[in-house]
């Protein structure tokens, strides 16, 4: 792969799962040999007529097939929807059976994280739900060690399973210098992690 990337895709209501999008793009961009590449997808509604446009008036473009097909590692956020991800992630990767009848992301690394309005509203049920369909795409599930000490410190999120912030009831909690050091480490550690698989790759 002549430009590794770990992809960063995340759907984001309010904002806040942005916010967190954003450190973990940084993270991988701390680790020389490979870049972040930051997609979302579209919300979802009843309505039967499509009618989200097919760019994003602003922000990251919608991800592709090809953005997950050809990533060297991924990391997905979502709110937190009653413990699960958001809907339209999960549209969006019930969607990815042709790359799960490839094997396409076998052996490749992936992290998650989730922001929730209620300090106790399902912030590990989410990244655990994540974390299925990526098991079953043969991906490597990366979560947070303990090394880092924001996770025996924080007093609102961070997860051993991902990252994770509490945005508060109104969503306005911007998030703590320790919630955005934990999503900073989980872009490190994916980066990482993505180049050694590949370098292990190599004939």
């Amino acid at each position: 792969m002549a430009d590794p990337y770990v992809l960063v895709l995340f759907y984001s209501r309010h904002g806040s799962t942005a916010r967190l999008a954003a450190e973990v793009c940084a993270g991988v961009d701390d680790v020389s040999g490979i870049h972040a590449r930051l997609r979302t997808v579209p919300p979802v509604s009843a309505v039967c007529e499509a009618t989200a446009p097919e760019i994003p008036d602003d922000g990251p473009p919608y991800c592709e097939e090809e953005d997950l097909r050809d990533c060297a590692g991924l990391a997905i956020g979502s709110p937190t929807r009653f413990g699960n991800m958001a809907a339209p992630l999960k549209y969006f990767l019930d969607g990815t059976s042709s790359l799960w009848m490839s094997g396409a992301l076998v052996d490749r690394p992936a992290g998650a994280f989730t922001s929730t309005s209620s300090l106790h509203g399902g912030q590990e049920a989410t990244l655990l739900s994540m974390m299925v369909p990526l098991l079953h795409h043969g991906m490597l599930f990366c979560g947070i060690p303990y090394g880092e000490p924001g996770l025996m410190s924080t007093a609102a999120g961070g997860t051993p399973y991902g990252a994770s912030h509490w945005s508060g009831p109104q969503g306005a909690r911007a998030p703590d210098t320790t919630e955005l050091a934990l999503a900073r480490s989980l872009g490190r550690r994916l980066a990482r992690l993505s180049l050694a698989l590949l370098a292990g790759c190599k004939p």
